[in-house]
């Protein structure tokens, strides 16, 4: 499984139960940051923005070693803002690991970037066209959504956080119609809550808004559809 993302925590929050189910199951598991989350600073005075990159480097690096990944890549773009798409030579980074990995699954996001965020629809294309051009044959492609019952009962609570760019709404798909829909429990839900925690931080507001046991509710699911799956063209 190859997971392509923006930021670090992006992959906690969206495929950290997937992954720790892959690596339980004895697959190979890449994530892939394009940033170091150097612009992911709500106090400046806890979390000064040039100890960012430093803090949230290390943050990943203690998740995902929690959730069992031990590979994974920075990209080492710069972090802009949310309205600012990241540079375009990210494209060809993702390619080549797409050749090298030859994942039979990817996980990243919709061109809706989930937020809305233009970093995170960069991601969203970069790692479509690779798939496109370099993807074995019946690999498959899937995009991160939410559930509408998801929707119905967390959205409100992650609107009152700013969560959501302007002009942007989330990916919502009916609940019968997700072809990846897990809801983790027990030891697995409480692997992906620890793995969460230690984006210190980044999930502050969220704790805040969710409290510790209905943020757990929340991010027990992980949903995604299938975009594409590869005919074998690729090289």
């Amino acid at each position: 499984m190859l997971g392509v993302w923006a930021h670090p925590d992006d992959e906690t929050y969206l495929s950290s139960g997937l992954m720790a189910q892959a690596v339980a199951a004895g697959s190979r598991v890449v994530c892939v940051t394009a940033t170091r989350g150097e612009g992911g600073s709500f106090d400046v005075v806890k979390w000064p923005p040039e100890s960012m990159a430093q803090i949230r480097s290390g943050e990943l690096e203690r998740c995902l070693s929690i959730l069992g990944v031990t590979e994974h890549v920075f990209l080492d773009l710069p972090d802009v803002d949310w309205h600012t798409p990241l540079p375009d030579h990210g494209a060809e980074a993702v390619a080549t690991l797409m050749r090298e990995v030859q994942p039979t699954s990817v996980v990243t996001f919709g061109p809706d970037g989930m937020t809305n965020h233009e970093g995170h629809k960069s991601v969203s294309g970069w790692t479509t066209d690779a798939f496109r051009r370099h993807a074995k044959p019946d690999a498959t492609l899937y995009f991160s959504v939410i559930s509408r019952s998801w929707a119905d009962e967390f959205v409100p609570m992650l609107d009152s956080l700013g969560v959501y760019r302007e002009g942007g709404e989330p990916p919502i798909v009916e609940d019968s119609d997700l072809d990846i829909d897990i809801v983790l429990e027990g030891d697995l839900l409480e692997l992906k809550m620890a793995a969460m925690r230690e984006h210190r931080s980044q999930i502050e507001g969220l704790l805040e808004v969710f409290g510790e046991d209905r943020m757990s509710m929340a991010f027990a699911s992980e949903s995604f559809r299938v975009a594409e799956r590869s005919q074998g063209l690729g090289s």
